[in-house]
């Protein structure tokens, strides 16, 4: 197993966001988190990545608890975060978020084969490589926002709501990429309000309510599932 959570509990001041919940993810998995706003999703990569400390549970990847370090240095150890909202600096050219997404990474040749990839990847960032981060479009910024976190040349990649406020035609274009990322190797963990187009992507899903996982299945059961259709996919 890649990434192990187990009993996790997380609060903000007084109030329990997260209930004890469990989930893995196995080497080379796209495995989607769903639920509606408020579930605890954004929480639990929060975690995950270092960002919020539980207060119980534990968080293993790899054999390596990481609820006991650092976020930089859960980074160190290949976790990526997308963060929702995208997030990208937007006063620094595309080139130079991508830079700082490298930033735990020492060895320039593979620095810069990441790079080729990536511009591979969204050959509209090669385009506006020199351009400010700010004046690029929506989904030009979550294609940075995504690129970035490809640069630490993760073994795990958190993205947190990649299709929100996009365009339909990007959201299948973003989700077309993430299917491409996983396929070269890197294993996705997904929270995504688009329960459909999460599901078809994924390869098992986690369905979250109010702190607690209320269901887990591989993608195409909860695809069927009627409780599911009605809540999150319109009937």
């Amino acid at each position: 197993m890649l990434l192990n959570v187990e009993n996790l509990r997380v609060h903000y001041g007084n109030v329990e966001a997260l209930h004890g919940i469990n989930l893995r993810v196995r080497q080379g998995e796209i495995v989607a988190i769903l639920g509606a706003n408020g579930a605890g999703k954004s929480t639990t990569l929060m975690s995950i990545s270092g960002l919020l400390k539980p207060s119980q549970g534990r968080i293993i990847f790899e054999g390596q608890e990481l609820h006991k370090l650092r976020a930089h240095e859960i980074v160190r150890l290949g976790i990526a975060q997308v963060p929702e909202g995208r997030r990208v600096f937007s006063t620094l050219t595309v080139q130079e978020n991508l830079n700082l997404g490298a930033f735990t990474v020492t060895d320039e040749k593979k620095i810069q084969r990441t790079l080729d990839w990536i511009f591979d990847l969204f050959p509209r960032l090669k385009e506006r490589k020199e351009q400010l981060a700010g004046t690029l479009s929506g989904g030009e910024q979550q294609m940075l926002a995504i690129a970035r976190g490809l640069m630490a040349d993760p073994k795990i990649l958190l993205l947190d709501e990649p299709s929100l406020g996009l365009a339909p035609i990007l959201v299948k274009s973003i989700f077309e990429t993430i299917k491409e990322i996983n396929e070269s190797g890197v294993t996705v963990l997904l929270v995504e309000q688009n329960a459909r187009a999460a599901l078809k992507l994924a390869h098992r899903g986690y369905v979250m309510e109010v702190g607690k996982i209320v269901l887990e299945d591989s993608a195409k059961n909860l695809l069927e599932n009627p409780e599911v259709r009605k809540a999150y996919l319109g009937g």
